[in-house]
Formats: structure tokens, C-alpha cells, sequence
């Protein structure tokens, strides 16, 4: 899978503050991504975000 710094990502489980979009800030073995609600800021699995990701929006 594609992933980019940058992109917006929508998971399928959302975040205590009721945010399901989250942006890419750092890519690699984890993911660092910030959620665009509350913009709290979290490191992820790639594993974990793969499996779990439902849409992602380019930035072009």
C-alpha cells in the first residue's frame, strides 16, 4: 500500500475525541499520525494502520 507523508488516512476505529481522519506525519516501520480532531498524536504499527485503514485521501 501507497502511504504518504502528508496523506489523510480514515481508520475504522475512532479516536476517544470521535475523529475517525487522521494525517500522516512520519512513515517507516511505525506511522506517526495526527488526529485531525483533538490533533493528538500517535505512533503506530505499519501492520496495525495497513490492516485497519478504510479510505485515504491524496493531497495533491
Amino acid at each position: 500500500m501507497d502511504i504518504y507523508v502528508g496523506d489523510m488516512i480514515k481508520l475504522k476505529k475512532k479516536h476517544p475525541c470521535g475523529s475517525y481522519e487522521w494525517e500522516v506525519l512520519r512513515i517507516g516501520a511505525d506511522f506517526r499520525l495526527k488526529c485531525c480532531g483533538c490533533e493528538h498524536q500517535v505512533m503506530i504499527p505499519r501492520r496495525l494502520v495497513e490492516k485497519n485503514i478504510r479510505n485515504l485521501k491524496r493531497d495533491l
